[in-house]
């Protein structure tokens, strides 16, 4: 099947004369303005869009600009006069791939649409791959191929359809309700409601009539009754994240639940049956807590039966690559912008970076990044001011762009580089263990050209 060309132009004599010449190659379409074009890219998608900078009305750089926004954007080429270059380059980084100059020489733009396509085929295949690496280490939301996420995979996988509470713990920011969420999907209870509360943001008053209910006048500002989210989430369940926050009488309230299965709303004596999967997260020690009298031992044990910690990112920089891809992706379409990677320098900073605000910062900072972006890449320069600020090191850095190959070979040579090539510190410091450092040696081709010890 024939790639699909259309040119826009608004003078006739040209539209006509490189539909003449092109298609013998292609399949040719024309129109005469940037209205006429957009209807029939979205009947008929167009691989690519061949189009003069000025235009009749809406000029060629915001029919760009609009073709880049479909759910399958064409190749774009500009046509532009000799005056007309500088305007070109510009709107190159806007997303065009090319341009030519008129009178436009055909023999040079049909190298030039071959070559084109056959860059948006290698990019097809390479956005199926990375999407496929994305599935192939994504649970439920959640992205890592580190050891650690691994392992936080494997257990979410093991207690979810179970009916045993759960206590999260890790920093802010490393993705512990995402964790809740996961556990909750995977479950026999996934039909059901998720119901989070966050237990810091409210009083302890408030805190009991969210969670158990309340009757109507039980307090000042009951008007009516309240059912709380032990009755909402029935059948499924219930996240109770910074767990560490509640005061004592709602641990004794939570901890009848967990025992008794039983509960009354605020200002009720009409028990009720609490049918839900109770999965809690902190930040802070729970153990520390009990050993300083602030947290009772009982409710505890009771909410320790399985714990899970999530890892924070500095821990896990190996993850890195994967998730700039996903929030990449996700930001652009969001901010609509053609945003496809980020220059080897941003990138560099990002692998530096400590993250002391882990995967919420990490994906806030990708976000800034394309908010601020002037080009089809995220420079240094769009990043936030702490990212810029650090030292660099351009041996982390990969050649070109954000390729996950490329980028976890940069983190492998920067640590063996820091480590001075011992592999077992390297391991260390990239957060995997010596066998997988000395495959992925392997598989990358490193060790031929390093020098390595033990």
């Amino acid at each position: 099947m024939s790639a699909t060309v259309l040119i826009v132009d608004d003078e006739k004599n040209t539209r006509d004369g490189l539909r003449n010449a092109l298609e013998g190659e292609f399949d040719v379409y024309v129109a005469a303005d940037a209205e006429g074009a957009m209807q029939t890219m979205e009947t008929l998608p167009a691989d690519v869009l061949l189009t003069d900078l000025r235009l009749g009305g809406e000029d060629g750089m915001s029919l760009v600009g609009r073709a880049l926004q479909l759910p399958k954007p064409p190749v774009c080429i500009m046509m532009t006069a000799y005056g007309s270059v500088d305007t070109a380059v510009e709107a190159m980084k806007k997303g065009v791939y090319d341009f030519v100059t008129k009178p436009v020489n055909i023999d040079r733009l049909e190298i030039l649409i071959k070559r084109a396509l056959k860059d948006r085929a290698t990019q097809k295949e390479n956005k199926e791959l990375k999407e496929k690496v994305t599935r192939q280490f994504t649970i439920d939301g959640m992205i890592g191929r580190s050891p650690a996420m691994v392992e936080v995979f494997e257990l979410i996988k093991q207690v979810a359809p179970s009916k045993a509470t759960v206590l999260i713990q890790g920093e802010s920011g490393t993705g512990k309700e995402l964790a809740a969420h996961a556990i909750h999907h995977l479950s026999p209870r996934a039909k059901e409601k998720f119901l989070a509360v966050h237990c810091a943001a409210l009083t302890p008053e408030l805190l009991a009539s969210e969670l158990f209910g309340h009757e109507k006048g039980s307090f000042t500002g009951a008007s009516e009754r309240r059912i709380g989210r032990f009755e909402q989430a029935k059948g499924g369940t219930l996240f109770l994240d910074e767990i560490g926050e509640i005061d004592a009488a709602t641990q004794v309230k939570i901890l009848r639940v967990l025992g008794e299965r039983t509960f009354e709303r605020v200002g009720g004596s009409q028990t009720l049956h609490a049918d839900v999967r109770l999965i809690t997260a902190t930040n802070r020690d729970l153990g520390k807590m009990v050993a300083e009298g602030t947290f009772r031992e009982d409710l505890f044990f009771r909410l320790h039966v399985v714990p899970l910690t999530m890892p924070p990112l500095r821990d896990r920089k190996v993850d890195i690559p994967l998730l700039v891809e996903t929030f990449l992706k996700d930001t652009a379409a969001e901010n609509g912008k053609p945003l496809r990677e980020l220059t080897s320098e941003a990138m560099n900073a990002i692998l530096e970076y400590d993250w002391p605000g882990n995967v919420r910062e990490l994906r806030t900072a990708i976000e800034h990044g394309v908010v601020m972006a002037s080009s089809q890449k995220i420079t240094l320069r769009d990043l936030p001011a702490g990212l810029r600020s650090q030292k660099e090191h351009p041996v982390a850095a990969p050649p070109s762009g954000l390729n996950l190959q490329e980028t976890e070979t940069a983190l492998i040579l920067r640590a063996l580089d820091d480590s001075r090539g011992n592999r077992t510190e390297a391991a260390r410091m990239l957060g995997i263990s010596r066998r997988t450092l000395h495959r992925r040696l392997k598989e990358l081709n490193i060790s031929k050209r390093s020098n390595l010890s033990t």
